[in-house]
């Protein structure tokens, strides 16, 4: 449930909380007062689309706080999600708005906008003014049948999904390759000379990291043999001043004292480990010296193979394993046209075997849909019947059309009405007014609301297109709905602000030479007076008081005995 909103510095508001109970929450005001503007906010604070110009002028920012308390499978969901949930169960969403970006907080923790979208649909379900628009679209008539069906029908939807992307993959393929005869020869000759130009060259792994150590090692001899020369002569024993015969000298000096004490004969051990260290690096660095003398016939190899392995290199992958795996390939790819018909008609054979699977599963989801379909034909006309359609027949146009199939199934869908006797059915968009889809609209959310458990709903002006006898009647069904669900609904209408348990009047005000939109929680003979301004008089008097007061009565009466 939403327990409470919080705005700060959004458009004409310059800060405003409104608490919200159980059942039906009313808001009403002035035409251009900045209803919708409230509803907008709470849309804002669940990741919708943000204007940075909604920031109030004068204004670093602009805040909205939404605070929720959560049911077990609520909190559950979040907790799969990876999200924060208090212990006590309550969830406070928060969204910072900021000329270059906005800050989004579950539970103090910063999260994305698309997070915050995603909770959504766990927390409420908002019906905007423009909502009802939908359903004169059939391409989202599939969606709100599969919405209904649920489980049953997205659970061979995603198998279908899989099999759909394997069928095209093949039938690129098999498109790709209907190739005319001499298109197919070029092909295979082109691929017949670079499969044996890889094969030729006889690659092996790693063979390149082997090649280009000995080629450094041999373009960088001369270098090499000049200073290990020097490091041999400066620690051998050939010169006055080669660090082997001076360490020698030391030695013998050493030697020459360490009878006469104990840490001189320590001393010369160590200088003597010393020299024998020096001694076999002098050795190591000589017979290395020796080693760097190369053919060059073998440096001459080595380059050419290099410049053989690079170049193919530049062909077909940057190491070796990717140049024999580009081989296999093509040696695949050239035994496929070699057998040219056999492989097409493979693919042939696949493209109808993975066809028939599709077929089969969309002939499910299908059925699904037909039977979903029943039941929610039923509910819907009942719910109709509700809002003052009272010959109403509706039905769900399931038609397969086999070859137009997709991820989604191959069925048509469309939903079909009559709503005056004596008429048949015809498309929804052909047959409903503005009024009318209002309504067929608030059926559909009393129906899916019960079928997926929606603690909050909200309605901006659901009354669009109503008056009268039809206005009481969508107000008793807000008001049964509300038992079950908390309803924050915007109206015009009185017969639907009567059935308010919590009534709320949002005005403009002028506040320091400012304009400021605010939002008041109205006590009974406030909403009385608000219930008077909205039957259209001029001034309210006491004849206008009194038919206020018996429309509250009659929807307190209602109430009681929904």
């Amino acid at each position: 449930m939403l327990e409470s909103l919080h705005v700060k510095n959004l458009a004409l508001i310059d800060e405003a909380e409104v608490n919200f109970t159980d059942g039906l929450n009313i808001l009403t005001g002035e035409t251009g007062a900045g209803k919708s503007l409230i509803i907008g906010s709470v849309n804002m604070a669940l990741g919708g689309k943000v204007d940075k110009g909604y920031i109030r002028a004068g204004a670093e920012y602009a805040l909205v706080e939404l605070v929720f308390s959560l049911s077990g499978e609520q909190q559950n969901a979040l907790r799969n999600m990876d999200l924060p949930v208090e212990e006590d169960g309550s969830l406070i969403l928060q969204r910072k708005i900021m000329p270059a970006r906005s800050i989004c907080k579950i539970n103090g923790e910063s999260v994305s906008s698309g997070q915050l979208k995603e909770i959504s649909a766990y927390l409420l379900d908002m019906y905007g003014q423009h909502e009802h628009q939908s359903l004169l679209k059939p391409a989202k008539h599939r969606a709100f049948l599969d919405s209904f069906a649920k489980d049953e029908v997205q659970e061979f939807k995603n198998e279908l999904k899989i099999l759909c992307r394997e069928y095209h993959a093949l039938l690129e393929e098999f498109e790709k390759n209907s190739l005319d005869e001499a298109a197919r020869l070029r092909e295979a000759d082109l691929l017949a000379f670079e499969v044996k130009e890889i094969e030729d060259a006889a690659l092996s792994a790693g063979e390149d990291e082997e090649l280009e150590k000995k080629y450094r090692k041999m373009t960088g001899a001369k270098k090499i043999k000049a200073a290990s020369y020097v490091a041999y002569s400066l620690t051998g024993y050939d010169g006055n001043e080669s660090a082997g015969n001076s360490l020698s000298r030391a030695l013998r000096e050493m030697k020459s004292i360490s009878h006469l004490d104990e840490e001189a004969e320590g001393l010369t051990m160590q200088l003597a480990e010393v020299e024998n260290l020096l001694s076999d690096f002098n050795r190591s660095v000589a017979d290395y010296v020796e080693s760097l003398d190369f053919d060059e016939e073998e440096f001459f190899h080595i380059e050419e193979r290099l410049n053989l392995i690079n170049r193919l290199k530049d062909k077909y992958g940057f190491r070796i394993e990717q140049i024999l795996e580009a081989a296999k390939e093509k040696s695949e790819r050239l035994f496929d046209l070699k057998n040219y018909e056999a492989y097409l008609e493979s693919l042939t054979e696949k493209l109808k075997e993975k066809k028939a699977k599709i077929l089969i599963l969309c002939q499910r989801i299908s059925e699904a849909r037909k039977s979903a379909a029943e039941v929610l034909t039923k509910e819907l006309i009942k719910a109709m019947q509700d809002l003052n359609f009272p010959d109403v027949k509706f039905s769900i146009l399931v038609e397969p059309e086999e070859e137009k199939f997709t991820e989604e199934g191959y069925d048509r869908i469309e939903f079909l009405i009559s709503t005056n006797p004596g008429e048949a059915v015809k498309p929804l968009w052909q047959v409903a007014s503005g009024g009318e889809l209002s309504r067929i609209m608030l059926a559909f959310k009393t129906v899916f609301a019960k079928e997926e458990g929606t603690a909050t709903l909200i309605f901006d002006e659901i009354d669009t297109g109503i008056s009268g006898r039809t206005a009481w009647m969508v107000s008793e069904k807000l008001g049964k709905l509300s038992l079950d669900h908390q309803i924050i609904c915007i109206t015009h209408l009185p017969q639907i602000a009567a059935m308010a348990d919590t009534h709320f009047m949002i005005q403009k005000n002028v506040v320091e030479d400012r304009t400021v939109t605010e939002i008041v929680g109205l006590s009974e003979e406030e909403s009385l007076s608000e219930l008077a301004r909205l039957l259209g008089s001029g001034s309210v008097t006491d004849a206008v008081m009194t038919n206020a007061r018996e429309m509250k009565d009659l929807a307190t009466k209602t109430k009681s005995d929904l």
